[in-house]
């Protein structure tokens, strides 16, 4: 039974909610940014402001730091990058409403926080829909991946460019999961996407959404049992301290993406326009290279760090269990046949 089975003929109305916040949480968390940023020092012509919520030395994070040096050569100093990691702005949710109002100029977040937004994000963010790593690679380096880079237009938003994160699985405090079954009742971080919430309640599991941040003292007082990450997002926060089971379901294969205001990339001349989307391009070969060796060596700390690792589990079952998955959410003509596009990349 493939995903798609069913999606043709029923088109069930549901429609992807957007986030609502208050005008006054919106203003106070553009203040801050906007403090912080006006404490740094600019060496270029212009500086672009970018946000990262991980740490220094990920992968993302040096990936636009090389983006920044490539567009200050290309431009002869008129353009740089200063890369705000660590969550220094705020998690993903709030500098994606900065970069939307122009606050921040440049962000690098996950798919999964836009799918409540852009209903486009939510196709590459469905469980299962990328057989492998490579596949999701020439998807989004192809037709494909720039229709959806396109998408973000209409938010006030220019997507620049996706990146790796890997196969994502779940990892917790109690106990070997081995099967479906051993999901039941458990309490899971999941990133604020109703999609993903709809994914572990899919799987018998219930979902809390909750802020990157919080996860490992949700885990370590017990609010959740566990979280969903790859292996560098397991180790370099720690989390592998407080939920050393990890199984490897890889249920999902979600790209990163980078994006700039849309104010901030239009206030630049065409010229440096076509630079900036032309380095950002250059970036990601960079940052694939990166990911693999932070990867293997994620993997090799926590192993050796004693976490179990299960490895040996049917994942059929968890595939089928996300056929209503795709019927909730794959609702419209054009997304369906977003679908099927990309199960039929080779």
């Amino acid at each position: 039974m493939t995903l798609l089975t069913g999606l043709r003929s029923r088109l069930i109305g549901s429609e992807s909610h957007f986030w609502e916040e208050t005008m006054t949480k919106t203003f106070v968390s553009a203040l801050l940014a906007g403090t912080v940023l006006a404490s740094a020092s600019f060496a270029c012509e212009t500086t672009l402001r970018s946000s990262d919520t991980h740490s220094e030395g990920y992968p993302t994070v040096v990936a636009v730091q090389l983006m920044g040096e490539m567009l200050e050569e290309r431009t002869d100093g008129r353009l740089c990058i200063e890369v705000f990691h660590s969550a220094q702005l705020g998690e993903e949710k709030d500098t994606i409403e900065q970069t939307q109002f122009g606050v921040i100029d440049m962000n690098r977040v996950s798919l999964g926080p836009f799918n409540n937004i852009i209903p486009e994000t939510q196709v590459p963010s469905l469980p299962y829909i990328f057989r492998s790593v490579e596949h999701m690679n020439t998807v989004m380096d192809g037709e494909i991946g720039d229709e959806i880079l396109e998408s973000f237009s209409a938010h006030d938003l220019v997507g620049l460019a996706f990146y790796d994160s890997g196969a994502r699985s779940f990892y917790n405090s109690q106990k070997p999961i081995e099967s479906m079954a051993d999901l039941a009742g458990m309490k899971f971080r999941v990133q604020q996407s109703d999609l993903f919430v709809d994914m572990v309640a899919a799987l018998g599991a219930n979902a809390t959404p909750m802020p990157f941040g919080e996860v490992y003292s949700g885990i370590q007082t017990g609010v959740i049992d566990g979280a969903e990450n790859n292996w560098p997002s397991y180790e370099s926060t720690g989390h592998y301290e407080v939920a050393k089971y990890y199984t490897l379901d890889q249920h999902l294969i979600v790209p990163e993406v980078l994006v700039m205001a849309k104010s901030s990339f239009e206030a630049l001349s065409a010229e440096d326009q076509a630079i900036v989307r032309q380095a950002a391009k250059d970036s990601v070969p960079l940052m694939r290279e990166r990911w693999i060796a932070r990867e293997a060596a994620s993997e090799q700390l926590v192993r050796d760090a004693g976490s179990e690792v299960i490895t040996d589990i049917d994942k059929q079952p968890f595939i089928d269990a996300m056929v209503p998955v795709y019927e909730k959410y794959i609702t419209s003509p054009e997304l369906i046949d977003l679908v099927a596009r990309i199960q039929a990349v080779e």
